[in-house]
């Protein structure tokens, strides 16, 4: 028989908002702790990826640069599958498709100059049968070369983080293990990356892209390069603003 719970105490809805006045404070502790974090992640210094790699896509070899697709930002997550991976050749590994279930609409990315790549060592063919039986619609290349094992991710999942000047690529982050745990939404990519949220509360370097907060924010089919922030949702997110600022803050 199951021991019973031992739960915590029972309160009025006085005392239990006082206690969560009371975790509040340190969970905005923790908010400011990661964005000063992230901050300091903006000014590591960067590595030069003077080796090509080579990969295979939906459209034939592509080269690390061409994943970007044009942005300046990639992040590649090493998924794991591929033969001798616990489910293959129905599933990847069960971690990293976790990880593929968290993953965020990229239309929000993509606007923040920003791209997502999956890699593995499966072939295509096996890949796109995958990505169709789990509905996950995210960028997936074969690995072909060494990029696993140069970049710290042939035995364990990780994401690499480069920006892309020109024709340089530079390596400027990496985070595997727990680390991973947290990935998935728009803003625990974006906060791996050196650019940040490029938002103007963000403590960034000088010269550094920012943009109002909130401005950019959009429906993932409505993106459009260029536009201006659309008027009512320029009032909308100004009275929100004006509204939280004190408990976001």
């Amino acid at each position: 028989m199951t021991a019973p719970m031992k739960t915590p105490p029972i309160v009025s809805p006085q005392a239990w908002e006082a206690a969560r006045t009371d975790m509040l404070v340190k969970e905005k502790a923790v908010m400011r702790a990661r964005d000063a974090l992230a901050a300091e992640r903006r000014r590591m210094p960067w590595m030069e990826v003077d080796k090509a790699y080579a990969f295979e896509g939906p459209d034939g070899t592509a080269s690390l640069l061409d994943l970007f697709d044009g942005r300046r930002q990639l992040i590649v997550y090493r998924a794991f599958f591929e033969p001798g991976v616990f489910g293959w050749p129905d599933h990847a590994c069960r971690g990293c498709s976790l990880g593929a279930d968290q993953v965020a609409h990229l239309a929000h990315l993509n606007a923040r100059d920003t791209t997502l790549v999956y890699a593995s060592r499966a072939p295509q063919a096996d890949i796109a049968r995958l990505k169709t039986r789990m509905g996950w619609e995210m960028p997936w290349v074969t690995i072909t070369d060494s990029f696993d094992a140069d970049f710290g991710v042939d035995e364990w999942h990780g994401h690499n983080v480069f920006f892309r000047d020109d024709d340089r690529v530079f390596r400027t982050y990496f985070i595997n293990s727990r680390g991973d745990e947290a990935m998935g939404t728009t803003w625990s990519y974006l906060d791996a990356t050196p650019l940040g949220r490029q938002e103007v509360w963000e403590d960034s370097p000088e010269g550094y892209p920012q943009t109002p907060t909130y401005k950019w924010w959009n429906w993932h089919d409505n993106y459009v390069a260029g536009a201006a922030p659309d008027k009512k949702w320029v009032e909308v997110s100004d009275a929100g603003e004006a509204t939280f600022r004190k408990t976001d803050e």
